[in-house]
């Protein structure tokens, strides 16, 4: 079974959905990764929320940001799919729909993210490649991939 696609805006989200994203968010970013840091970093008023539903519950999730905002060009980010589905290769499906939602709601090509660096040939298979050197964000090695 697939999962259900939404793209919102932060206003347009319901508050039951704005606190299933930011568990799990949570569960992934401060829990599994064992890293304490400040998820509400002011940006989720500014990004699309790109979420997909399975059997009434919220199991992917990525922010879409204009250029500008994150990167001089437009950009994806929190990319999260719940550890009980990952098994289902769903985190594909979620950059293939952000990197459209990108195109179609910002008319952007080219895509600047900040990936953790143990993720970089999945996001290679995405299409993106490495264009810095690793760097540390919450004590994680990250590099920038842009998609042209």
């Amino acid at each position: 079974m697939a999962l259900e696609w939404k793209i919102k805006s932060f206003e347009a989200l319901t508050v039951h959905e704005l606190y299933d994203i930011l568990k799990l968010r949570s569960e992934i970013f401060v829990v599994e990764q064992n890293c304490v840091y400040l998820d509400l970093d002011g940006k989720d008023k500014v990004a699309l929320h790109l979420f997909g539903e399975f059997e009434g519950a919220i199991v992917a999730h990525a922010r879409l940001f204009k250029a500008g905002i994150s990167f001089d060009n437009a950009s994806i980010g929190r990319v999260t799919v719940d550890a009980n589905y990952r098994d289902r290769k769903w985190g594909h499906d979620l950059m293939r729909e952000a990197i459209a939602g990108i195109l179609s709601h910002f008319g952007e090509r080219k895509i600047t993210i900040g990936a953790q660096l143990y993720l970089k040939k999945f996001y290679e298979s995405q299409g993106f490649v490495q264009t810095s050197e690793m760097y540390l964000e919450d004590d994680i090695p990250h590099i920038e991939m842009q998609k042209i």
